[in-house]
């Protein structure tokens, strides 16, 4: 077996938090900057949610063929490629001259975005026991977190100083900056090249095993319940509710800022109590959250603090189903299944943005209409979510104790050594 250099798991994390930052912000900072690119290119606003679901769609299709192949490559090189293509979409982006270059950019981006977030969480899967793995999950989703507590902000200043294409060119040359670092500093990652030479979990696997099969299906609809609301929180804070475009970023840094502080205990939470716990937790903070803010927002309540709730909320729930998603593959397939559960997460997302984007109409006076509809749909969603983190969850278990069973077993044997085949 190869022997990667040593490594410290606090310098995996952070390296793969920083791949996970760029990749997250590319993609988010699209919607908040929405208005903007709507008025830059005489684009609707009701249209910036096919403009999201442009980046997932794609991301999705990646995912579904980097299943049948990313397990056979180096991830430290595989995951260096996806940088880089994002790279190129990310800049694409910020040439952009009308909607549809617009859209083939973003498709671009989310062509390598997708399998570099299932490489990244596939390099921490293998690289990270599984006793500290939910502690680490929540440290690299806590990217999520730093992008909204300072890129989503610096964002939006950097397109009022200058204009909405600079955050685009920023983005993507900070992103070729952790092409070199995952190139020079992480390991070779070659454990399930190793695994392949005993007995190989098929392809097949990826579409017939019913924990795989739950898997999927719980991301799926985790992520249409985020993303039929996500990609219209800007339009409707400044539309419908008066909220001044230069104050924008102070949600996403308050948000970021209290889900980052969050993210941690959560992490903590999920090692020490399972993921069906804390997911159903988050679910319900998210369906009281979504209907404070979108239903029936009281009279001089913060709006601040109804959306640092928001990234509260999604931030638990998104930890819990990282940690969990993690278990359900062996670790030979572990890339190719972390790829078509992209696929997955980012058609779930895209079928949401495009729902969205359906329900929606621009009314005379610019206000978004039909947001109480998204809403319900969104609430309804997240209400099914917990049963599937409680199914997940038992399968995985149950395989984990059969597993030990069988090893303990083994270690009975006489002389407590292992059989030869």
């Amino acid at each position: 077996m190869s022997s990667p250099r040593a490594v410290s798991e606090r310098a995996v994390v952070f390296l793969i938090g920083a791949v996970q930052f760029v990749n997250i912000l590319d993609f988010v900072m699209v919607m908040p900057l929405g208005p903007d690119l709507a008025e830059g290119l005489g684009i609707a606003t009701s249209h910036i949610g096919t403009i999201g679901a442009a980046y997932t769609a794609a991301a999705s299709v990646a995912g579904v063929v980097g299943s049948y192949f990313l397990d056979r490559f180096d991830r430290r090189k595989a995951l260096a490629v996806a940088m880089l293509g994002l790279v190129v979409g990310t800049a694409a982006g910020g040439l952009a001259t009308g909607l549809t270059s617009l859209l083939v950019a973003r498709a671009l981006a989310g062509l390598f975005g997708g399998p570099a977030t299932s490489l990244a969480m596939s390099i921490i899967a293998d690289l990270i026991p599984v006793e500290r793995r939910g502690r680490a999950m929540g440290a690299v989703m806590g990217a999520f977190s730093v992008a909204s507590v300072l890129g989503i902000p610096l964002a939006l200043k950097v397109a009022r100083w200058a204009d909405w294409r600079m955050p685009f060119f920023a983005v993507a040359g900070l992103g070729l900056l952790l092409v070199a670092g995952a190139i020079f500093y992480l390991p070779p990652i070659r454990g399930h090249l190793e695994r392949q030479r005993g007995p190989v979990v098929s392809v097949r696997d990826l579409f017939t095993r019913k924990d795989v099969l739950l898997s999927y299906s719980m991301t799926a609809l985790l992520n249409m319940a985020s993303f039929v609301i996500i990609p219209n929180i800007s339009g409707y804070v400044q539309r419908n509710l008066g909220y001044p475009r230069e104050e924008l970023e102070v949600i996403y840094f308050v948000g970021g800022l209290v889900s980052f502080v969050t993210l941690r205990a959560a992490g903590k939470a999920v090692d020490a109590l399972g993921s069906f716990r804390v997911g159903t937790v988050g679910a319900a903070m998210f369906i009281g959250t979504l209907y404070v803010c979108f239903i029936h927002l009281p009279a001089g309540m913060p709006l601040v603090v109804v959306f640092a709730c928001f990234f509260l909320s999604n931030g638990v729930r998104n930890v819990a189903h990282s940690t969990l998603t993690s278990r359900v593959p062996e670790q030979s397939f572990r890339a190719r299944f972390m790829s078509f559960q992209s696929a997955v997460q980012h058609m779930g997302a895209a079928l949401g943005a495009f729902l969205s984007s359906r329900m929606l109409t621009d009314l005379p006076g610019g206000q978004l209409g039909g947001m109480n509809r998204v809403v319900l749909v969104s609430m309804g969603l997240t209400f099914m979510t917990p049963v599937m983190f409680f199914l997940v969850e038992r399968r995985v278990l149950a395989r984990d104790r059969a597993s030990a069973a069988s090893l303990g077993g083994i270690a009975a044997a006489p002389g407590g050594s292992t059989p030869r085949p």
